[in-house]
């Protein structure tokens, strides 16, 4: 059986008793990074055959992952931190594991995104997870367009040195909101800070973050009309051409001198 373990993100404590079973009981384990997972198994007195997964050999690693599972080995498979395949490496074994028949199954725990969530309060009975962006600009910018309009919580993991980036890159596509950067989860140092996107996040950027962003309003069906018929609505129901300026302007969050220069066409 191969089993994907879930592992702290922060403080050791934070492990399961299934995952140290799991542990114990395997015949290898298959991780992100040797030296990482030593430290926690060294911290359990664990000493269990190490192989490497990574994103640089993950198909090899499948591989050997599919070979050991039938020989009838046990194989546990575990990322740097929480859950493995959740932007970490795993996705390509699942998929090898599932085109080849061969069982595997997953062993919960700590997991960055939903704390992050949790510490953030905000809307948490909906929410999308992005994971991290594209590198470049383009690609970041045509994903988060995905999902500008989206009425969810949006969750996006982002490595310290592309927070400020990140960060702008979402007010350009998003427009201002509201917004929490959550570090150090789990640790002595564990932070939650809020923010508007129009300002971005002050302070010196350390450690791996989570950035929990409000989800758009929904937005008034009245706004897929054209500003004409927009107006007409109004003007239609009884309203002042004046009035309905106003509100067609709050509408569409436009400037009131642009639809009045429309109104007077009608």
């Amino acid at each position: 059986m191969v089993s994907f373990v879930a592992t702290p993100i922060g403080n050791l404590k934070d492990i399961t008793l299934r995952a140290l079973e799991t542990l114990k009981a395997a015949d290898v384990i298959f991780c992100e990074d040797t030296r990482h997972t030593l430290k926690l198994l060294n911290a359990y007195e664990i000493k269990k055959p190490l192989c490497a997964c990574h994103k640089f050999n993950e198909r090899a690693a499948a591989e050997k992952i599919i070979s050991a599972a039938r020989e009838g080995k046990a194989v546990a498979v575990v990322s740097d931190a929480g859950m493995p395949v959740i932007s970490d490496p795993g996705n390509i074994v699942c998929r090898a594991l599932r085109e080849e028949g061969v069982d595997y199954t997953v062993i919960p725990g700590a997991n960055a995104a939903l704390s992050a969530l949790i510490l953030s309060a905000l809307p948490a009975d909906g929410f999308a997870f992005i994971g991290f962006l594209p590198d470049k600009a383009g690609e970041k910018r045509r994903l988060l367009e995905k999902y500008k309009n989206l009425d969810l919580t949006l969750v996006l993991h982002v490595a310290p040195q592309d927070v400020d980036r990140d960060i702008c890159a979402v007010y350009e596509v998003f427009g201002n909101r509201k917004a929490c950067a959550v570090r150090e989860i789990t640790k002595l140092h564990e932070e939650a800070v809020h923010f508007e996107l129009k300002d971005g996040l002050a302070g010196e950027k350390r450690g791996e973050y989570v950035l929990v962003i409000e989800g758009a309003e929904n937005e008034n069906p009245l706004c897929k009309l054209s500003v004409k018929d927009h107006l007409l609505h109004y003007i239609s129901g009884g309203m002042a051409k004046k009035d309905a300026v106003k509100q067609v302007a709050k509408d569409r969050n436009a400037a009131k001198s642009e639809i009045y220069k429309i109104a007077l066409e009608l």
